[in-house]
């Protein structure tokens, strides 16, 4: 009985030896980085002027009190300014609007500490209904 325990000690003391001696003998694997082809998709813009924000006062807040005109052209306002872009051949999505007058960006500043949250939908909603009729 003692060698047949001996037997079955020494198989297993080899057979941890062999798993042993066989982990991580392969050397390290990395990830092979692999091309897709395809591009990413563009999120939909929104499409509807927020029901929150009144055109007809968002254009007196453009024209008089932002002075949106001064640097932005718009038809609809019959203002030519060229140092922002022009948003009659830009047809910024609501969002896009939204976030530039509330934050800024570049030479755009930001209009959260002048207008009130209504205002600035207000404006966006005018910008927005004027770009996209």
């Amino acid at each position: 009985m003692r060698r047949r325990h001996l037997v079955l000690g020494a198989t297993a003391v080899a057979l941890l030896a062999g798993v042993a001696a066989g982990c991580g003998s392969e050397g390290t694997k990395t990830a092979t980085p692999q091309t897709v082809i395809g591009k990413v998709p563009k999120p939909t813009p929104t499409t509807t002027a927020p029901s929150t924000g009144d055109s007809a006062a968002g254009k007196n807040i453009f024209l008089n009190v932002a002075g949106c005109g001064g640097c932005h052209t718009l038809n609809a306002a019959g203002s030519t300014g060229t140092v922002g872009p022009n948003l009659d051949q830009k047809k910024p999505p609501l969002s896009l609007i939204l976030d530039r007058v509330t934050h800024g960006k570049g030479v755009m500043p930001s209009f959260s500490g002048s207008l009130s949250p209504k205002q600035i939908a207000d404006v966006a909603a005018f910008v927005f209904q004027s770009t996209h009729s």
